[in-house]
């Protein structure tokens, strides 16, 4: 688990990184994300919109740097998966934080729900950092996996942007209502299924 002053200093580096280098902050701190260094995007893409809101950034170039920096990371995860395997990452992946359990949750609902998967996990909490590893161990076709992950990434970086927009300089209070933020989220995921499952399903029957 990641403690508050673990978290208080990634937070330190973030804003540091992103205020020094810009837009490429954004870009290199959102590959890292994604290609499982446990840097939280719940910082990043805030705090790049309250600078969006000062008039410091521009918020389509905000959006871009993070989600291509998330398509770029991903890319890096998912050929961890497909050359090296889940071994080496059980085995190393201690030492960038990752979990067994956490890699056992994007396998199963990578499993469960196939391609889409790389969609929807973007959106949703201790799966969206992880679900390219098993992506890649199961050869998942590459550009049906960019095409989704940077869709799935836009959705959500947007998302984070914007709440950046509307805190202002209040952007870091996220951090403590994060948790109740991807409650809602995967809240509203669910219902987006069950709401496709049941539009596809009177195609099918009809």
């Amino acid at each position: 688990m990641v403690t508050l002053e673990v978290l208080s200093g990634l937070t330190n580096f973030i804003i540091q990184t992103i205020s020094n280098s810009g837009y490429l902050g954004i870009f290199f701190l959102m590959v890292a994300e994604s290609a499982l260094i446990p840097i939280p995007s719940e910082v990043i893409m805030p705090f790049s919109g309250y600078l969006v809101s000062a008039g410091k950034f521009n918020v389509v170039l905000v959006i871009a740097a993070g989600s291509i920096g998330n398509l770029v990371g991903s890319l890096i995860a998912y050929y961890v998966g497909v050359y090296l395997g889940r071994g080496f990452v059980l085995r190393y992946g201690k030492y960038v934080l990752l979990k067994k359990s956490h890699l056992e949750l994007a396998e199963s609902y990578f499993a469960k729900y196939g391609d889409r998967a790389t969609f929807v996990s973007r959106l949703l909490p201790a799966i969206r950092t992880y679900i390219s590893l098993p992506a890649g161990t199961g050869k998942m076709n590459i550009k049906r996996f960019a095409a989704f992950t940077l869709a799935g990434s836009i959705v959500w970086n947007t998302a984070l942007t914007f709440i950046g927009i509307k805190l202002g300089e209040e952007w870091g209070s996220i951090r403590k209502y994060s948790s109740y933020f991807d409650i809602l989220v995967v809240i509203v995921v669910i219902i987006a299924i069950v709401v496709y499952w049941k539009k596809k399903r009177k195609v099918s029957d009809s």
